[in-house]
């Protein structure tokens, strides 16, 4: 396994532990709200960046794993070299583009959070650094799954230069 699968591997485990941690900070707030009529907007707020989070770094695991969405009706029924040259055109014409655009896209608006020293507009929301730290997600999403992109056209790669097998 290379360094790439281990990074998208090392995201993926983290994301599944955030989605726990997740769900019990959600318990929490049930409890508090109806139990204890409390309740604390920073800790409401932190489940919305969570939830976010474990979206964007669970993407390139995912892409991983090949559990992303596609339209597998020609797919499924090509020959492993096929498929592989699919997946090598769309990481070169799709995903690498895709991932560009949202870095370039999403540069200002990082940068701009973290120029102002953004926190939460709501009183008792998130401070100061957290926010511009979640969204610098936005940035870092995009850089690993084309990290993850690149491991998967070098493995479309090297499945196109295999010796031709019976299904080719």
């Amino acid at each position: 396994m290379n360094v790439i699968d281990r990074l998208s591997r090392f995201t993926g485990h983290a994301t599944a532990w955030l989605t726990l941690i997740m769900v019990i900070v959600t318990f929490v707030i049930v409890l508090m709200r109806y139990v204890f009529d409390a309740g604390l907007i920073w800790l409401q707020e932190s489940v919305t960046w969570m939830h976010a989070v474990v979206f964007m770094l669970g993407a390139a695991y995912t892409l991983q794993h090949e559990d992303h969405v596609r339209v597998d009706i020609f797919y499924r029924g090509m020959s492993a070299r096929r498929r592989a040259f699919v997946d090598a055109v769309g990481v070169v014409i799709f995903l690498w583009p895709l991932c560009a655009f949202l870095v370039w896209k999403a540069w200002d608006f990082v940068a701009v959070s973290w120029l102002i020293g953004e926190a939460s507009r709501e009183s008792g929301g998130l401070p100061y650094p957290l926010l511009p730290m979640l969204k610098s997600v936005i940035l870092l999403m995009p850089v690993l799954l084309a990290l993850q992109g690149l491991s998967l056209l070098l493995n479309s790669l090297r499945a196109m230069r295999a010796p031709a097998t019976g299904d080719d």
